[in-house]
């Protein structure tokens, strides 16, 4: 299209428009003869130029009308005119028609150009083969990559640019391609060479694409070609191995000066670790003295104290006993028995607390993970604890949650007796203890909430440490091992302990313990 000679297409539109002019003049009546000017509009449409198409379309439609102004025997100037319109109408549309054809093929040609410029003007190789393997287009920058003329490959097997010892595995590759055809990347992990004209051989990198054409397959390869490349990275692993060289050269001349340097480096740092080892060692024996100072005098002034009452109860309660020999004295005696049994019990529970703490410290305490109903074992608990509740005392109990819970009963009990025996040592007579459970979100939350001689900020701080005892509670029975040894205890469950306490108000210890898992 626009290619015929616009000269003898506008000279044969003019003769047709003229003839068809001539014939309308003495046939005025019949509108066969318009049927030249819309010939002659659609000629224009191998003309290029708008102008022809828009020139001829005025002239056509001015002539068709034109018969409606020549005498006419049997039709008046009306009749003519109104039959000459449907051609008047065609003449238009075929006007607009053949601009829009135009239009349309200069956008396709344009198109087509610039398709035709990128391939041929393209600086990587392009060859597109068929489903067969032949080539049956490529690029002139690839006729130079491979030296070819371009009728010397067109409809030749691609494996006229492979070498020849890659000929039967490219087969394999190439049919397992059209069995399962995918886009494939430059560099896509092979070393690809490919063969020119002469037989030389040649790095590559290849990419390719598919696609496909009615029934037809297709295949484009973009092909590189990547010698100087290759040349520059064999040139730059021969700097490297240079390189390496002298380094190695440079590290010997220095490895002598390292080495004495290393050694004296070695002795001096040897010597300031022993230094600093030595001086660890000596604050760590003193801090370890200061604190065996701290416990020997707290456990003595706990030990003269609490050992003594008792033993001095019982001393005097047996001397008072063998006074009593009358059989009306019975309930002196009886008396005196019961002070002997209660002192001898505070002792037994003294030694009990010692014991305790030994096997804490020896690591000999064993965690026996068990399930079991919390609100049996409280009741248990609370059973066990009316022997020590003070006259007008009570125990408030409140549970919400689940009813089983997982851990180490016998730790949690001895726990709990050691938090609400305090709660009842250091309450006063008709006090409440309060002890709130609850077992949520696969954690058990104990309170013992007590109303009683509370503790100071200043004691709060050192509770928790073994043999320490608040000020205000010096002359209540006690060894200051208890909270340490539910800290102890609550630690080995992983459970955390946490106290709240406002003198003259009262105390409320916290245990959080999360749900441990049944063994196997």
């Amino acid at each position: 299209m626009f290619k015929e000679k616009p000269f003898l297409i506008i000279l044969f539109g003019l003769v047709v428009i003229t003839g068809s002019a001539v014939l309308q003049y003495f046939n005025a009546e019949a509108d066969f003869f318009d049927g030249g000017f819309i010939i002659a509009v659609l000629l224009t449409v191998l003309l290029k130029k708008d102008g022809y198409t828009t020139l001829f379309g005025t002239i056509c439609f001015i002539l068709v009308f034109l018969p409606a102004f020549y005498s006419h025997d049997n039709y008046t100037a009306l009749q003519v005119l109104v039959q000459h319109l449907f051609s008047a109408t065609t003449i238009v549309a075929a006007t607009l028609a053949v601009l829009h054809i135009k239009k349309l093929y200069r956008s396709i040609e344009s198109d087509q150009s610039q398709t035709n410029a990128l391939f041929e003007y393209a600086t990587e190789g392009i060859i597109l083969a068929n489903g067969k393997g032949e080539i049956i287009l490529i690029n002139p920058a690839a006729l130079r990559l491979f030296h070819y003329e371009i009728n010397e490959v067109i409809g030749k097997p691609v494996e006229l640019l492979i070498p020849q010892r890659f000929h039967s595995a490219h087969h394999t590759y190439r049919s397992n391609f059209y069995k399962h055809p995918s886009n494939r990347t430059m560099g896509h992990g092979r070393e690809l060479f490919a063969k020119t004209k002469t037989g030389s051989e040649f790095p590559v990198e290849v990419s390719l694409s598919f696609y496909k054409q009615k029934e037809d397959f297709y295949v484009i390869a973009f092909v590189v070609d990547i010698t100087l490349r290759k040349q520059s990275e064999l040139e730059q692993l021969e700097q490297q191995k240079q390189l390496e060289k002298i380094t190695a050269d440079v590290l010997r001349l220095n490895s002598d000066l390292e080495t004495k340097v290393e050694e004296r480096t070695m002795i001096l740092k040897e010597a300031l670790q022993q230094l600093e080892h030595s001086q660890e060692e000596l604050h760590e024996a003193l801090n370890k003295e200061k604190e065996l100072n701290e416990i020997k005098s707290r456990f003595v002034s706990m030990a003269s104290h609490e050992f003594r009452t008792p033993l001095s109860t019982v001393l005097s309660s047996a001397a008072l006993i063998s006074r009593y020999k009358k059989e009306e004295e019975q309930a002196s005696r009886d008396k005196h028995t019961n002070r002997i049994k209660e002192s001898v019990k505070h002792l037994n529970n003294l030694l009990e607390d010692f014991l305790s703490l030994g096997k804490l410290e020896e690591g000999k305490v064993m965690v026996l993970v068990d399930s079991f109903n919390i609100k049996d074992f409280l009741e248990e608990v609370t059973d066990e604890m009316k022997l020590l509740i003070k006259q007008g005392q009570s125990i408030e109990i409140k549970t919400s949650g689940g009813e089983m819970v997982v851990t180490d009963k016998r730790l949690l009990k001895n726990i709990l007796i050691n938090l609400l025996s305090n709660a009842i040592k250091f309450s006063n007579e008709a006090g409440v203890v309060e002890l709130d459970v609850v077992n949520s979100g696969g954690t058990l939350t104990v309170s013992v909430k007590d109303h009683g001689l509370g503790i100071s900020e200043e004691d709060q701080q050192h509770l928790f440490s073994s043999f320490f005892r608040g000020k205000n509670a010096i002359n209540i029975q006690g060894t200051g091992l208890g909270l340490h040894i539910v800290k102890r205890y609550a630690e080995l469950i992983n459970g955390s302990i946490h106290l709240q306490s406002t003198l003259g108000v009262g105390t409320t210890i916290t245990l959080s313990l999360p749900m441990a898992e049944l063994p196997e």
